[in-house]
């Protein structure tokens, strides 16, 4: 029975930790992207330290950014990075909303398409305010075009540098 294969559409996968060693998760979670099936990775971003965000006192974050191009749809692309936090230790069941976790993947773009169904919605809708997404973004990607959102580079200079540091 033949398969219909989706078109090839542009990702970008937004990746944060800060347990276990979050630089070493960072690396290992963009290998397993690059690993997914009908999936290419076309960009990785420089990794950034910053400050956790939201009110639960934990360590600093790395976090990163990966452009993929897939035929994967948004909902089995969803169920790839959540398999890949959990290879990684997450469990989603304690995790508390900004907690602490050893690894985070959020799913930022999917090509054009604005997406609001239960357990998924894209754009991811904390883009704009998190200067840890837009920076590494800029990095890599700074002409893209976000659905109802305005640019890359103006979203970043509005939330500004404030407590990120890229390293390396």
């Amino acid at each position: 029975m033949p398969t219909t294969l989706q078109p090839w559409v542009a990702a970008w996968i937004g990746l944060g930790s800060n347990q276990d060693d979050p630089q070493a998760q960072i690396q290992r979670a963009i290998e397993a992207l690059k690993q997914l099936p009908d999936t290419h990775c076309l960009r990785v971003s420089g990794l950034y330290a910053n400050p956790p965000f939201g009110p639960i006192p934990q360590p600093d974050y790395v976090n990163a950014v990966v452009g993929l191009l897939t035929r994967l749809t948004p909902r089995v692309l969803l169920g790839a990075l959540q398999q890949i936090e959990l290879a990684a230790g997450r469990n989603r069941s304690d995790s508390q909303r900004w907690g602490p976790r050893p690894l985070d993947l959020d799913l930022l773009t999917y090509g054009v398409r604005q997406i609001a169904e239960h357990g998924l919605k894209v754009p991811h809708p904390g883009i704009a305010e998190r200067n840890f997404v837009l920076l590494p973004l800029l990095e890599v990607a700074p002409s893209l075009q976000i659905p109802g959102l305005p640019s890359i580079a103006h979203m970043a200079s509005s939330v500004g540098r404030s407590g990120i540091l890229r390293l390396g």
